[in-house]
């Protein structure tokens, strides 16, 4: 595989997520229980702007926002006071900006924070709002590294805070159904598992170029390690397109991290390994056409490879007894029937969420779990991280997912975490 040029001259694929009109749940005058609770979000890039603030700031009173780009930062106030008055039939001018979301966690009226920053902030950032006192709906890849996902979760736990990981095809209908088709053995024993999704990232080697003006490159970095400012992290907004900081090793996880946060995510949770994950991580041979497989203890082989090129993203359930794919855009299955199969109530039924923004809300007022926990997005995260390790080493690696550590591999223990930068820290 060559992965410089796959990444290169690959393209994020995008896709919308449908909510359901106000008008539906009860008039335009009608007002959501969820809407009381007060929301800050960290992180005015792309993901923030155009598919996080609009969704909250319909569903909830989004008051602040925190961006190091003084520009996305102006932008993010004039889409959630259009959204906030679309939603609630009255102007609204009571958003705050804050350059340092240091300051927005201090403010005592915010119950919860939406992360959406590049994921080598997420961990941090998760930890102090926790210690703040908020709740956090955070973007996925949950984490940047297996070290990172346990601090949050140990966060979580000390805090008694809720997190939701941004997982959403987890409410998606299709992924529930073809989940449920799984679990309940509607295809038989599960032999093996493909999911087909992008290459690992490669070390940041961009050219330097002058820092914006109006960007903060410092604080852009974070706990990262220091690096020179190339517009391919943090491109201007005229480009009007998703950043590429998500290609390279020191910021994000390659598609392997940015998209196997999906599906990766949807084969755990047919499989019911929602708290354990594969055993062993083999990588493909010099010169061999198989791909990078993964083992499990019950023996299931899952393999990353694009077993649908046309198709992009997606997952592959191969049973005794019949064939699941599915993805964004179909779910198809042998026998054919299964599609429109009524799964009964005397079956095994997973969480039902048609709503993940909602999902969050309504946790944060019941203090019940939400769908994506934090545990479930630390073993997904894991997951696609050992995958980058064995891609990177370039050769077998045997997991603990109970100890959270590999066997007999000094190098790979070590690269459990990175390093952080000072001032910041994963102390919880």
């Amino acid at each position: 595989m060559k992965r410089r040029n796959f990444i290169r001259s690959g393209a994020l694929a995008i896709a919308g997520f449908t909510i359901l009109p106000r008008h539906i749940l009860g008039g335009t005058n009608f007002v959501a229980p969820s809407d009381q609770i007060n929301l800050g979000i960290i992180g005015c890039g792309a993901q923030g702007r155009w598919t996080l603030a609009p969704e909250f700031a319909r569903r909830a009173n989004l008051i602040a926002a925190s961006d190091c780009e003084s520009r996305q930062l102006n932008a993010m106030q004039a889409i959630v006071e259009k959204e906030t008055e679309k939603a609630k039939g009255q102007a609204y001018k009571g958003f705050k900006l804050y350059a340092d979301y240091h300051e927005l966690l201090n403010r005592s009226d915010i119950d919860g924070v939406i992360i959406a920053t590049p994921d080598h902030w997420h961990a941090v950032q998760t930890i102090e709002a926790c210690r703040a006192g908020k709740d956090v709906y955070v973007e996925k890849p949950m984490s940047h590294s297996i070290e990172e996902g346990r601090a949050m979760a140990d966060a979580v736990a000390k805090y008694n805070r809720v997190l939701q990981v941004g997982n959403m095809q987890r409410s998606w209908r299709n992924f529930r159904h073809a989940c449920e088709l799984v679990r309940n053995g509607y295809i038989g024993e599960i032999k093996e598992v493909k999911v087909s999704i992008g290459p690992p990232p490669v070390k940041y080697d961009l050219p330097a170029q002058p820092v914006p003006k109006t960007l903060n490159w410092d604080m852009w970095i974070g706990p990262a390690p220091m690096n020179v400012y190339n517009e391919e992290l943090a491109p201007p907004m005229e480009r009007n397109t998703f950043p590429n900081w998500r290609n390279y090793r020191e910021y994000g996880g390659g598609m392997i991290c940015d998209w196997g946060a999906h599906m990766f995510d949807i084969a755990q949770w047919a499989l019911g390994m929602d708290d354990s994950g594969p055993i062993e991580f083999t990588p493909p041979e010099e010169g061999e056409l198989r791909p990078l497989s993964m083992r499990y203890a019950n023996g299931t082989i899952m393999t990353h490879e694009p077993f649908r090129k046309a198709d992009g993203n997606a997952v592959r359930f191969i049973g005794s007894d019949g064939v699941i794919d599915i993805s964004r855009s179909f779910l198809d299955t042998i026998p054919a029937k299964l599609q429109d199969e009524v799964i009964g109530d005397d079956k095994i039924k997973l969480y039902k969420s048609d709503d993940h923004y909602n999902d969050f809300l309504t946790a944060m007022k019941t203090r019940k779990q939400p769908l994506s926990t934090v545990e479930i997005g630390h073993r997904t995260a894991s997951l696609c991280h050992i995958v980058n390790l064995c891609y990177e080493f370039d050769r077998k690696l045997v997991w603990n997912p109970e100890k959270e550590e590999f066997f007999f591999d000094d190098e790979a223990n070590k690269r459990r975490g990175n390093p952080i930068r000072e001032p910041y820290s994963l102390k919880v």
